[in-house]
């Protein structure tokens, strides 16, 4: 029997698959969580396996879960091609997008080659930035769309995905516990130099800045050659670094947010406001490719 998959099931299958949370996905697509969860349900029972493993605490993408994140992808990219080629929609305009440094060395060029093949006629300026720089400009109107990470406390925004903050560094460096903690950190607005700052003086534990840099490739060259730590994403870690022990004792960092943000530019068309959705749709649907690993998330 040929099985149809739906394609608002589809939709919510990648948003908890993103996120690792009902709870989150159905933020992000304004549902109600009993509808995601029917979503997911209806979508198991149509191709007959358990795509999550979850409980009262945690969310886990089963090996079927994992498959079908490459179908549902295409399915959905199939469905979206063959709407625009009948209804004779063709974006068109320029549209300003800013990308915090962390995305640029993962997956996002190959988002960007995607979007670039569905709408060939829309010119793209691209801004890589700090993260706290880019909400500024966002915030100036000089943005129409930004991929960030998030301020601590802050709830605006579209999640794209929730990670834990590593201290990381060279393999073979080891911290003298009777040493001010060597830090490699970007300048400020830098969201994770602040977070690593804020937790080390709550500790009550002394640091340096050892090195400063506005990139992430002198970031990871400074912390290749044994400089000093740097607090870094989880699921992003660079090749060549790795997660500082914990018999080093240094605080927790927390989890740190990644999300979309929409600009308001003053007089923009609506072809800018049309770029600007369909890239952050490009976007989310490719959510779970712009990060590596990444273990459960809260229910």
């Amino acid at each position: 029997m040929e099985v149809m998959y739906d394609p608002a099931q589809l939709r919510t299958f990648l948003a908890v698959a993103q996120t690792l949370s009902f709870t989150q996905a159905a933020r992000r697509l304004g549902l109600r969580q009993s509808t995601v969860s029917q979503h997911v349900r209806k979508l198991e029972e149509a191709t007959g396996r358990q795509l999550f493993s979850r409980d009262t605490h945690s969310v886990e993408l089963t090996e079927d879960g994992e498959a079908m994140l490459g179908f549902a992808r295409t399915i959905l990219q199939a469905h979206e091609r063959a709407s625009a080629f009948f209804t004779g929609k063709r974006l068109r305009g320029r549209l300003r997008f800013g990308a915090s440094e962390d995305f640029v060395l993962t997956r996002l060029p190959e988002i960007l080659e995607s979007f670039r093949r569905d709408h060939p006629e829309v010119d793209l300026e691209l801004s890589v930035e700090l993260s706290g720089t880019l909400h500024r400009r966002l915030e100036a109107g000089r943005l129409d769309l930004v991929l960030a990470k998030r301020r601590t406390g802050d709830t605006h925004g579209e999640l794209v995905w929730q990670d834990t903050l590593s201290w990381i560094g060279a393999p073979q460096l080891r911290l003298d516990p009777a040493l001010p903690v060597p830090l490699i950190v970007y300048p400020p607005p830098g969201i994770t130099r602040a977070r690593a700052l804020e937790v080390l003086e709550a500790e009550g534990r002394a640091w340096r800045i050892a090195c400063t840099s506005t990139s992430l490739s002198g970031l990871v060259a400074a912390a290749r050659a044994g400089l000093g730590v740097m607090a870094h994403s989880r699921g992003l870690i660079p090749p060549g670094l790795v997660p500082v022990p914990s018999r080093a004792g240094l605080p927790e960092l927390g989890d740190v947010d990644f999300v979309l943000l929409h600009g308001r530019r003053a007089g923009a068309g609506h072809a800018a406001q049309e770029a600007a959705a369909a890239l952050a749709s490009s976007i989310l649907a490719g959510a779970d490719r712009l990060h590596r690993g990444g273990g459960a998330r809260q229910r």
